[in-house]
C-alpha cells in the first residue's frame, strides 16, 4: 500500500490507497451530474468539483439546472436541482449531452435524469433517501426504481450517505439537521476519489466558504474526507478514472460564470476609458448576480445601486451617463420590456448606455430559471418609433467578458445604447478562464467635446457631430463653455433646439440609423471556422456557440465538410456578412427560438433563404440531435 498525506491547518488525514487493486481507466473527457433536492447543496458541490478540475488544468463547461420554485416540496420531481460538469484535456465546448456519472441523492433525482444517462454510467445513490416514502414522493410504482426505469446496464454505487455523514460528525456537537447538510460533501469526496481529485483545494474552498463558521467548515471537511475514504473501501466494485490535464498557457486562471465575467468586462471598459462605472438595476432571475457582483466592487469606484423597479434602475443609469459615467443596467426579458421607453430616451438623447439582458424562458414570467434566445427581436425593435440601438450577443461564459468590454467601448465611443444579450445557460454556466492582461485590449476614446470640437468661431450645439462617425460630441455637465440641454423631444439637426418640422424629423431619424450602421466600420469581420469548401454552413449566435461548434467537429469527424459562422455583432452586422453567407449552397440557422435571427438575416440580405433548426425547450441544444438534423440536410 502507498500512503498519501493531505495536510491542512485544521485537518490532517492519512488515506491509504490500494493502487495495485484499483482499476484506473484513462479518459479524454467525462460528464458528471450532481442531482438532488433543491436543499441538498448540489450547486455548491458541483462548483467545488469544477474549481478542482480547473485548478488541475482540465477544460470545463458547466450547467447549473435548478427549479424556479424557492422551495419545492422535499423529494418531489419538481424540486430536483442539478449541476452538470463536462471536463477533459481538450475540446470541451458544452456541458455534455448525457452523464457518465450521476450522483442521485434521492429517487426524484434518479427519475428526472433517467434520460440523461449513458448506458453504462455509474450511478451513486444515498440509500437512506431511497426508502418507500421517498419512492412514493417520486411516483415510483415498485420498490426497485432501477428496474422500473430500465436501468439494467448502469454501475450502482449504493451507500448510506446520510447515516455515514451523521455518524461521522457525532462528536462535532451539531444537531441532526446541521449534520445532514454535510452529506453533499460526503458525495463530493466519493466523486473526488472516483476521478483522482486531490482534496487540499476542496478543503481550502470550504474554509473560504465557511470562514465565519469554522465549526461548519470543519464538519464539511470531515464529511468530504469520509466520502473519499469510503471510495477506497469499495474500490473493487467500480473503476476510477483519470482525466489527463493539458499544458496551460502561463497565467492566472479561475473558474468563472457568465454573469461574473460580464461584470468584470464592464469594469475593464470603464478602466480603459478612464471613467467611473455606474449600474442602476433591479433584481431579476437570472441577472441578479451582476448587481450583486458589482455591488461588492467598491474598491474600483463602482456605484451599483438597487432601485425600486426596472424603470427607476435604467432612468438613474441614463442620469449617470449624462453626468459622464459608463452607465449600465441589468435585467432579463420581462425587465427589458419595462425599460423600453427609457431606452428610447437614451436613443434620442444619444447617450452611452449598456443594457444587459440575460435571456430566460418566456413569455411573461415563463420559465425564470431556464434558457432561451427569444428576446432578439425585442432587443432589435422593441421600442416605439424608429429607435435603433447596437445589439451584441455573448457566446460563452468567458466570452461574456469580451462582449461586455465591446458593449462598453461601442457605447462610449459612439454615444449610443448597446443591448448585450446573454442567456441563463452561459450566465450561470462556467468555464476555466485565463485572466487577461488589460493592455492587450483596444483603447476606448469617448468623443469628448473638448478634444474633438475646436471651432471657436461657431457656437457649439448639443447635437453637433463628428462628420465621419455621426457621433454626437459628449459634453460632461460642468465643462466650461458647453452648457446644454438634451431630452426626449426631437431636436433640430442644426440648432439642437426642439423641432417638430417634418423634414427635420426625417433627417434626424436617418442620421440616428446611419450612426448605428457606420459602427460596422469599427467591429471585426465575420469569421468562419471549419471547412472553406463546406457542404453546409451552420449559422448561430449567442450562447449556442459551444453546442454548434461541437456538432460541427463531430460532423467533420464523420467525414462531412462543415463550417460554422457564429455572430457576436448583430446590429449592425459585420460588413462581410452578405459575402460570407452567399458563398455556401446550404445554410442552416440554428437558434433557441422560432427563427428570429433567420428572419432578421433575411431582412438584411437579398435572396437569402436558409434552412432553420429551432428548439424552444428551456434547455440547451443536444449535440447528438444537431448532428442528426445537419446530416440529413447535407445528404438531402
Amino acid at each position: 500500500m502507498q500512503a498519501k498525506i493531505f495536510t491542512n491547518e485544521r485537518v490532517r488525514i492519512k488515506l491509504f490507497i490500494m493502487i495495485e487493486e484499483t482499476k484506473i481507466i484513462p479518459l479524454e473527457k467525462v460528464v458528471i451530474r450532481f442531482s438532488g433536492d433543491s436543499g441538498d447543496g448540489m450547486q455548491l458541490t458541483g462548483t467545488i468539483f469544477s474549481n478542482l478540475s480547473a485548478i488541475l488544468g482540465n477544460e470545463i463547461s458547466t450547467f447549473p439546472d435548478f427549479p424556479a420554485e424557492i422551495r419545492a416540496p422535499q423529494g418531489s420531481l419538481s424540486g430536483v436541482s442539478g449541476y452538470q460538469v463536462h471536463l477533459g484535456s481538450r475540446g470541451i465546448y458544452t456541458p455534455g449531452d448525457k452523464a457518465d456519472v450521476l450522483v442521485a441523492m434521492n429517487p426524484a433525482a434518479l427519475k428526472v435524469n433517467v434520460n440523461n444517462l449513458k448506458p453504462h454510467a455509474i450511478v451513486i445513490i444515498d440509500t437512506d433517501s431511497f426508502q418507500k416514502a421517498d419512492l412514493d414522493k417520486a411516483k415510483f410504482a415498485t420498490g426497485d426504481p432501477f428496474k422500473e426505469l430500465g436501468l439494467t446496464g448502469v454501475q450502482i454505487v449504493a451507500a448510506p450517505i446520510s447515516t455515514m455523514t451523521r455518524d461521522g460528525l457525532a462528536d462535532f456537537g451539531l444537531d441532526n439537521k446541521s449534520a445532514l447538510r454535510c452529506k453533499n460533501m460526503f458525495a463530493l469526496g466519493l466523486v473526488c476519489w472516483l476521478f483522482e481529485r486531490p482534496l487540499e483545494d476542496a478543503m481550502h474552498q470550504l474554509q473560504n466558504k465557511f470562514a465565519k463558521k469554522p465549526a461548519i467548515a470543519k464538519a464539511n471537511i470531515k464529511a468530504l474526507t469520509d466520502g473519499y475514504n469510503y471510495g477506497h473501501n469499495i474500490h473493487a466494485k467500480v473503476s476510477t478514472y483519470r482525466i489527463e490535464s493539458k499544458k496551460a498557457v502561463p497565467g492566472f486562471y479561475t473558474d468563472i460564470n457568465g454573469n461574473k465575467a460580464t461584470s468584470y468586462g464592464l469594469l475593464a471598459a470603464a478602466e480603459k476609458a478612464g471613467v467611473k462605472l455606474f449600474l442602476g438595476s433591479y433584481p431579476i432571475t437570472p441577472a441578479t448576480d451582476i448587481l450583486q457582483e458589482l455591488s461588492a466592487r467598491k474598491e474600483f469606484g463602482v456605484k451599483a445601486l438597487q432601485f425600486e423597479d426596472e424603470i427607476a434602475g435604467i432612468c438613474t443609469s441614463i442620469g449617470a451617463s449624462f453626468a459622464g459615467a459608463l452607465a449600465a443596467t441589468s435585467t432579463s426579458g420581462p425587465g427589458l420590456a419595462l425599460k423600453s421607453e427609457a431606452i428610447g430616451l437614451a436613443v434620442i438623447s444619444e447617450l452611452p448606455l449598456v443594457v444587459i439582458d440575460v435571456q430566460r424562458g418566456g413569455p411573461s414570467t415563463g420559465l425564470p430559471t431556464k434558457s432561451e434566445q427569444t428576446d432578439l427581436l425585442q432587443a432589435l425593435y422593441g421600442r416605439n418609433g424608429e429607435s435603433p440601438v447596437v445589439v451584441i450577443a455573448a457566446a460563452t461564459p468567458t466570452d461574456c467578458f469580451d462582449a461586455a468590454f465591446w458593449a462598453g467601448k461601442i457605447a462610449l465611443e459612439h454615444m449610443t445604447p448597446v443591448i448585450l444579450l446573454t442567456d441563463s445557460f452561459i450566465a450561470n454556466g462556467s468555464s476555466a478562464w485565463r485572466i487577461p492582461e488589460l493592455d492587450t485590449y483596444p483603447e476606448i476614446k469617448p468623443r469628448y467635446v473638448t478634444e474633438y470640437y475646436n471651432n471657436e468661431k461657431e457656437l457649439w450645439k448639443a447635437y453637433r457631430r463628428d462628420p465621419e462617425t455621426l457621433v454626437r460630441y459628449w459634453a460632461i455637465p460642468g465643462t466650461e463653455g458647453f452648457t446644454h440641454r438634451i431630452g426626449g423631444l426631437e431636436k433640430d439637426y442644426d440648432s439642437s433646439a426642439i423641432s417638430t418640422e417634418p423634414l427635420n424629423h426625417q433627417k434626424m431619424v436617418k442620421t440616428r440609423q446611419e450612426k448605428i450602421d457606420r459602427i460596422a466600420n469599427f467591429i471585426p469581420p465575420l469569421e468562419i471556422i471549419g471547412d472553406e469548401d463546406a457542404e453546409i454552413l451552420i449559422v448561430g449566435w449567442g450562447g449556442t456557440y459551444g453546442h454548434l461548434c461541437e456538432a460541427m467537429e463531430t460532423l467533420r469527424g464523420n467525414g462531412k465538410k462543415v463550417a460554422l459562422a457564429h455572430f457576436k455583432f448583430i446590429s449592425p452586422l459585420p460588413k462581410n456578412t452578405a459575402a460570407v453567407l452567399s458563398k455556401y449552397k446550404k445554410v442552416v440557422v440554428a437558434e433557441q427560438n422560432s427563427g428570429q435571427f433567420a428572419t432578421y438575416l433575411r431582412s438584411k440580405i437579398d435572396d437569402f433563404n436558409p434552412y432553420r433548426f429551432n428548439r424552444i425547450k428551456g434547455q440547451p441544444f443536444i449535440v447528438t440531435r444537431l448532428v442528426e438534423e445537419f446530416t440529413k440536410l447535407i445528404e438531402a
